[in-house]
Order: structure tokens, then C-alpha cells, then sequence
């Protein structure tokens, strides 16, 4: 929120104040026997005071930006990674993503400095960012980390699941079988991956929550890539699904735990799959004809 200090004409940013749908009141001050400063103090101002302020001088007013605008800025831009629209080491198109999202550069670039802290991406000094390439060294280490959350979560989640929390994680399963069904990969990939969310709210901690988090959008596109190389592993995958809501409904901590270590183990070899048929791709020489070579 910024607000204009009439003294001095300098905005002044603020991160708290009173709130009023989508404005802050903030007023600046003068300390007892010095001149007007930039300080902002928080005060307490009723609906029908603000009009007298503001023809008094005493209050000025800038409009914010909508707070949800960064975070969906963020989230679209994600899922453009995330979805494959841009590939392994491809440099991010600025100019392109602005048109598309129709956003200015400034909210872009915030946008890629939280995707290059969650790992997604690397921002390269004065040339731009690039979407981040993993080894399959860098790929099972991750894994290895995540399977054990997985793992942990299981179990706890069958201590503190609700039996609403179950039937909510019954009902995204049943919607993700449909999807699966028409080969809907876009929306598969988004259930499952609230379906496993799910597990990981239920087991209650919130510690292990924001460990999953920053660990999964590191491999979350190559999960997703992965299915598109693989579809018998769909297969695989949802009869390992039956198995996991199964062991949910019933409780069974010892057995969800084990499910969802495999079930995680196996898509990091479908995973380190997927990258060793895409470097073949790069490696593989173009094919020339005889005409060519004339």
C-alpha cells in the first residue's frame, strides 16, 4: 500500500494498516516539537471520519494493486513450466510471457524470483533465467527425500485423518479415474497431486507440509512429463492409487506408508526414464538423405 505524505510529495510504502476492502488508512505524523516526517502511523479511522480527513489535507490515498495478482502471476506461470510448454534449459521468453499473461515485466520477474527459490528455474545475471535441467543423480535424491515424507505422512494421516477428510480424498480419486479414463492428462496430474496433498494435510504437520511443498515443485514437472512418455505407467499408477484410498479408508497406517514410499520410488524410475529418452533425443544426429550429401 503506498501513501502520499503531503508535506514532503514522497510515497511511503507500508506493509500494515487498518484495512477497508482494498485501501489501508495511514496518516502520516509529526513528532512532538520537529517538522513533518515521513513516519506513518497506524490509527483506527470510522468510514465517516475519512471524508473530513481527506478534505483537510491530513490524508492521501493511493489505490493498491490487487493482493491476489502476485500469486497468480506465480501460479500461472508454474503450471506453464510445470505442464511442459517450455522445455529442460529452454530460456524463459519474457517478452512472449508478458503478452500472454498480460502483465507488465515487473510482476513477471517477481514471479521468476520465487520460482528460482523453489528451484524451478535459474536466473542468469544480465541474461535472463532459464528453466532449470536436472541430472538423474539430482532427480533420485529428491525422490529418495520425498518418498520418505510420503512415507511419514502415511502413517501419521491414518492417526489423524477425519472421516470427512476421507470421503473428500474418495471423491478427487473417483474424479481422477474419470479423467484417467478419457486420457485427460491435464487434469489427472492435477488431481493426483491434490490427492497426495491431501495425505500430507491430514497427517497434521505442518513442518513436514512445507518440507513436501519446496521438494515437490522441484520434480512436479517432471512427474507430469513423465506421464506423457510413459502411459502404461498411468496404468501402474492408479491401480497403486486403488490400493492408497484403500488403505486410507481402512486406517491402515503400517500399509498406507509402505504404498505411498513405493508409489513414489516407482515415479522416480519413470521419471529417470523419461530424461534418458529426451537426452537420446538431443544426442541423436539428424537423418540426411543422399541428395544431401550431392
Amino acid at each position: 500500500m503506498l501513501v502520499r505524505n503531503p508535506k514532503g510529495g514522497r510515497l511511503i510504502r507500508t506493509d500494515t494498516g487498518v484495512r477497508s476492502g482494498r485501501w489501508a488508512w495511514r496518516l502520516p505524523t509529526v513528532i512532538a516539537g520537529g517538522p513533518a516526517t515521513d513516519v506513518a502511523a497506524d490509527i483506527g479511522i470510522q468510514a465517516a471520519d475519512m471524508s473530513n480527513l481527506r478534505r483537510a489535507g491530513a490524508l492521501h490515498l493511493v489505490k493498491a494493486e490487487p493482493t491476489s495478482l502476485h500469486a497468480d502471476v506465480v501460479t500461472q506461470l508454474r503450471d506453464f513450466i510445470v505442464e511442459g510448454d517450455l522445455s529442460p534449459g529452454s530460456r524463459i521468453p519474457e517478452r512472449e510471457l508478458c503478452e500472454r499473461f498480460k502483465i507488465s515485466r515487473t510482476p513477471l520477474r517477481e514471479a521468476l524470483k520465487v520460482l528460482a527459490a523453489e528451484g524451478l528455474i535459474d536466473l542468469l545475471p544480465n541474461r535472463g533465467a532459464r528453466v532449470r535441467q536436472f541430472s538423474e543423480a539430482d532427480i533420485r535424491n529428491l525422490f529418495e527425500m520425498i518418498s520418505g515424507l510420503d512415507f511419514v505422512a502415511g502413517r501419521m494421516a491414518c492417526a489423524r485423518i477425519t472421516d470427512e477428510q476421507i470421503a473428500a480424498i474418495e471423491k478427487l480419486h473417483i474424479e481422477m479415474y474419470t479423467h484417467y479414463l478419457r486420457r485427460e492428462l491435464a487434469d489427472y496430474f492435477r488431481l493426483n497431486q491434490k490427492i497426495h496433498q491431501g495425505i500430507i494435510d491430514a497427517a497434521g504437520n505442518p513442518l513436514l507440509n512445507e518440507n513436501y511443498a519446496k521438494l515437490n515443485a522441484l520434480v512436479r514437472r517432471l512427474r507430469y512429463s513423465a506421464n506423457l512418455v510413459r502411459r502404461d505407467r498411468l496404468s501402474e499408477a492408479m491401480r497403486e492409487h486403488e490400493e492408497i484410498v484403500d488403505a486410507l479408508r481402512r486406517r491402515d497406517a503400517d500399509k498406507l506408508g509402505m504404498l505411498m514410499f513405493r508409489h513414489m520410488l516407482n515415479k522416480c524410475d519413470a521419471v529417470c526414464e523419461y530424461l534418458r529418452e529426451e537426452a537420446q533425443t538431443v544426442a541423436k544426429p539428424p537423418l540426411h538423405s543422399l541428395e544431401d550429401n550431392i
